[in-house]
């Protein structure tokens, strides 16, 4: 598919200042390089803060374990079918969150997770993703049942935030999986 690209260049440590610089330097920091993502993200300094802020939030307050939150974050980045996001998830599952590798080959490939709870998950949040927040009964229930709480529910809209705003200005900008992400490159 042709989409159109944004006509922004790639933000550095050296080209920017103020909120934008402080972002930057905060990201560099913590992963030791600026991602492709987030120097494309620091030309408007309050989608990268939004993002990140709610990003932070979510890892740590959401009450999903470190691969719940993978399991969130692939699904909706499946569903928005972004490049970037999927490749730098897969890593983020495979390197820190201790997702299995064959739950990890399913979310990628959108095959059956053999995981009970992880499935249910990844199907409670691709319901709130294609129902733009407007699940069944019967489908809140099922997440219910498989052990999260209706908190977890509201804390998978969080998410649903955050990845449509990585997703979507990564769509606009074209980010190409960079890095370490490289490696995790997926074709949708």
């Amino acid at each position: 598919m042709n989409t159109a690209k944004l006509n922004l260049p790639q933000q550095t440590l050296e080209s920017t200042t103020g909120k934008a610089h402080e972002l930057l330097a905060a990201a560099h920091s913590r992963t030791g390089r600026v991602p492709a993502m987030y120097a494309n993200m620091a030309n408007s300094p309050g989608l990268l803060e939004t993002y990140m802020q709610g990003y932070e939030r979510f890892r740590g307050e959401s009450g999903f374990t470190p691969a719940e939150q993978e399991v969130v974050f692939l699904t909706i980045s499946r569903y928005h079918r972004c490049l970037y996001c999927v490749a730098a998830h897969s890593l983020i599952a495979e390197k820190m969150s201790g997702v299995a590798p064959e739950v990890l080959a399913a979310l990628r490939e959108r095959r059956p997770i053999p995981d009970a709870k992880l499935a249910a998950l990844s199907r409670f949040t691709e319901v709130m993703v294609d129902s733009r927040g407007n699940p069944t009964p019967e489908e809140l229930q099922a997440f219910r049942d498989a052990g999260y709480s209706d908190r977890q529910a509201l804390e998978i809209v969080l998410a649903m935030a955050v990845k449509t705003l990585s997703n979507f200005s990564n769509h606009l900008m074209h980010t190409e999986p960079d890095g370490p992400f490289a490696a995790y490159a997926w074709k949708g």
